[in-house]
């Protein structure tokens, strides 16, 4: 009995081990001969790559210039209109200046006055004051050596007993004090002002010629010339208009010296030099470009809009007038120009964790490979490290079904 029982278990086993063998069998002959999984490749090839960056810009007058209303009032007359060409020291808009004229004579009486002072002050005082002092002077001179004479008189009469001791006293008293009045006429004529005096008057003398110097540019700005040859683009205002003081009047500019301010974002901000050529487009001129290069990059980060982007200083080299201020166009800066470097198409291209890599295509079946990437484009890459030139590369499978390291494909059609 034990023997059968024995016997039948051996043969259990040995059923099992047929079912696990067949199945073994089964999966490797499937996995082995299971349907390829159709994809679209690409060969890595040596070929020119060329990096591009597009944003959106200003176009903006190299030399611009703006006049605005130096005071409330009334626009006398307008003499240029929008698109002129003007000469330099052209009149274009002029102001009432009646009132700016009589603040320019009061400027200019302030002026004198606080000048007379200041002289006066530095000088002991007004040339008629001067003069007095002068002839009080000389008067108070001459008082002293006259009562010097009487008294060297008297004393010689005094030793002869001819003059008393009271009357040579008296002469030496009156010469005492006619020294003493000719030493304040001296002094008030060397000290009359003190440095306090001076300074003020000083101070007031410099607010008279900034207030009047004030006061003629006012005036002079009531009538707005050219300051060079340009072309007037904007006049927003009219004759006999009422403007206030800071209104703009008048905007001109030479249009054959153009440049554009573009708006780069922050991280292709590093890829920027100066002198990299610029293509320039305008919606309002399609199929049209302009050429550039960069004059000046980013010192700083601003915000723009939502945007944190750098200001980049574009010079048009082949200006022909039609692109206008303030026009809003799209720049595209070539960053990167090689020739003969090894590339494969973008889509290749996987990151994971911050790495790169692409599945190539060995005997059949993908092979995920890491790789180091340069250049970059919209449709290409540079391939630094990990591919030479000829692999192949799957670019995505043509019926949906994710790429994985090791499936076995073929080229869809």
């Amino acid at each position: 009995m034990a023997t059968i029982k024995t016997k039948n278990r051996s043969t259990a086993w040995a059923w099992v081990g047929a079912a696990i063998a067949l199945l073994l069998i089964f999966y490797f002959v499937r996995n082995a001969t299971r349907t390829r999984v159709p994809i679209r490749m690409a060969t890595a090839i040596r070929s020119e790559l060329r990096s591009t960056s597009s944003t959106n810009g200003k176009v903006e007058p190299q030399v611009n210039f703006e006049a605005h209303a130096p005071y409330s009032g009334l626009i006398k007359n307008r003499y240029a209109h929008e698109g002129e060409r003007v000469s330099q020291g052209e009149l274009l808009v002029a102001m009432d200046n009646t009132d700016a004229r009589t603040r320019l004579a009061e400027a200019l009486a302030t002026l004198r006055s606080a000048q007379a002072t200041y002289s006066a002050v530095t000088k002991g005082g007004t040339q008629e004051e001067r003069l007095a002092l002068n002839g009080n002077i000389e008067r108070t001179e001459f008082e002293r050596d006259q009562a010097q004479q009487n008294l060297n008189a008297l004393r010689k009469l005094q030793l002869t007993g001819a003059a008393s001791a009271s009357e040579v006293s008296a002469a030496e008293q009156r010469l005492a004090a006619t020294n003493v009045s000719l030493q304040l006429l001296q002094q008030r004529k060397t000290e009359r002002y003190d440095a306090g005096d001076i300074e003020r008057a000083k101070s007031a003398f410099e607010q008279a010629q900034t207030a009047y110097a004030a006061a003629q540019a006012v005036l002079n700005q009531a009538n707005v010339r050219a300051p060079f040859a340009g072309t007037v683009y904007s006049i927003p205002v009219s004759k006999s208009e009422y403007v206030q003081q800071g209104t703009l009047l008048l905007q001109m500019a030479e249009l054959s010296k153009m440049q554009v301010r573009g708006y780069f974002d922050e991280p292709e901000i590093g890829k920027l030099r100066v002198g990299q050529p610029i293509t320039i487009e305008w919606d309002a001129r399609p199929g049209k470009e302009w050429h550039g290069h960069i004059a000046r990059v980013p010192s700083t980060i601003i915000t723009y809009g939502t945007r944190n982007v750098g200001e980049v200083l574009i010079t048009i080299d082949d200006t022909d007038q039609q692109l206008l201020p303030n026009t809003n166009v799209r720049v595209t800066v070539i960053v990167a120009n090689e020739g003969n470097v090894l590339n494969v198409p973008r889509e290749a291209l996987h990151t994971e964790t911050g790495r790169y890599y692409v599945f190539r295509i060995v005997n059949g079946r993908l092979r995920r490979t890491q790789v180091t990437v340069g250049n970059l484009n919209l449709t290409q890459v540079e391939i630094l490290s990990g591919l030479k030139e000829g692999d192949q590369v799957a670019l995505g499978s043509t019926n949906g079904v994710p790429l994985t390291a090791g499936m076995p494909v073929i080229e869809g059609r």
